[in-house]
């Protein structure tokens, strides 16, 4: 691995080093704000490729896009999380920097955002939004909460140290974002992003960045309890597939518990009249504990199962070389 005194100052000092940087940018229905985000960007990092993915939008989104410079991309399936599969897909870059379409991110934290990744060799780096304080109903008081409360349930289960894990302004290296299988389908992408990073412990950091309102006229297109939901039920899901011994045990504990209760008093009454007068409690009983046991076997084989996804995943991660390896390929194609 390259040190850090390997990268010449004036290499940090401008974002990405001679990378191949691309800003992907998923939209719906952001024709108000598009031009600003795309302008915004193209001025933070003169030599990026900005990349318009319109998700079947009904206004002027795509054409507004490729008037102000962008590649435009048409996404017909409707959904962040298919965006975000499209955008890794068929982007090719050195690293990405993926924003939403609605200019309420700082795009002048781009490249500060860029240098953390490289300078680092890291493979994901989070804008944690703090709230610019221009408008009471930027970032609310319930979306606050909600934020909290999911960021600390991804963080019981799967451990790191994110406080916004649901922020759309991330910057990700080539490893992370050709190795990333992208499941899920609409705003519940970001736990999946940030599961990902996790799972395969790879190396990533917070920046924090303003957060502003939304031009005028522009309408949000997040549903507090529909797309809060939808977000939990993923939290669920990844902690069945990712630590599917942990959930299983925990089934067959609280089975095995719910056995244990019903079967004492019948046992008790064994003990002292030779007699099992309540039989339908003990076959009860009985089919608890074995589904206890079945539960725990079902874990077991599971996580096996897991092991093996997680390690075909982490050989198809590692086989793509790192930030600061294509930097150091930059520099020395630069000095050549």
């Amino acid at each position: 691995m390259t040190d850090d005194a390997d990268f010449p100052t004036s290499s940090r000092s401008r974002a990405g080093g001679g990378l191949r940087i691309a800003v992907v940018i998923p939209c719906y229905n952001e024709a108000l704000a598009i031009a600003q985000v795309v302008h915004g960007f193209r001025a933070a990092l003169p030599g990026a490729e900005i990349h318009v993915f319109d998700n079947n939008s009904s206004d002027d989104t795509a054409a507004v896009a490729r008037a102000a410079g962008a590649t435009v991309t048409h996404v017909a399936l409707r959904g962040k999380g298919n965006v975000v599969r499209r955008m890794f897909a068929d982007v090719d870059a050195d690293v990405y920097v993926m924003t939403d379409g609605d200019a309420t991110y700082d795009a002048g934290a781009a490249p500060r955002l860029v240098e953390r990744l490289v300078h680092d060799n890291l493979d994901m780096v989070v804008g944690s939004r703090v709230d610019d304080g221009q408008d009471v109903h930027t970032y609310r008081a319930g979306h606050r909460f909600g934020n909290r409360m999911l960021t600390g349930a991804v963080a019981q289960l799967f451990g790191g140290g994110l406080t916004d894990m649901l922020s759309g302004y991330r910057v990700f290296s080539r490893r992370y974002a050709k190795s990333f299988p992208a499941l899920s389908r609409g705003f519940e992408t970001e736990t999946e992003l940030t599961v990902h990073a996790l799972e395969l412990r790879m190396p990533y950091a917070e920046e924090a960045t303003a957060y502003s309102t939304r031009p005028e006229g522009s309408v949000s297109k997040l549903s507090t309890y529909r797309d809060g939901w939808r977000i939990l039920k993923t939290i669920c899901k990844l902690f069945v597939s990712e630590r599917p011994l942990q959930f299983f045990s925990i089934i067959g504990g609280l089975l095995a518990l719910m056995s244990i209760v019903l079967v004492v008093p019948v046992v008790m009454t064994y003990v002292h009249t030779g007699l099992v007068p309540r039989l339908p409690t003990a076959v009860l009983a009985t089919g608890a504990m074995l589904a206890a046991m079945l539960s725990f076997v079902c874990g077991v084989v599971m996580q096996a199962i897991t092991l093996g996804r997680r390690e075909a995943k982490r050989l198809s991660y590692l086989a793509i070389p790192s930030v600061r390896e294509h930097a150091s390929r930059a520099l020395g194609g630069r000095r050549e």
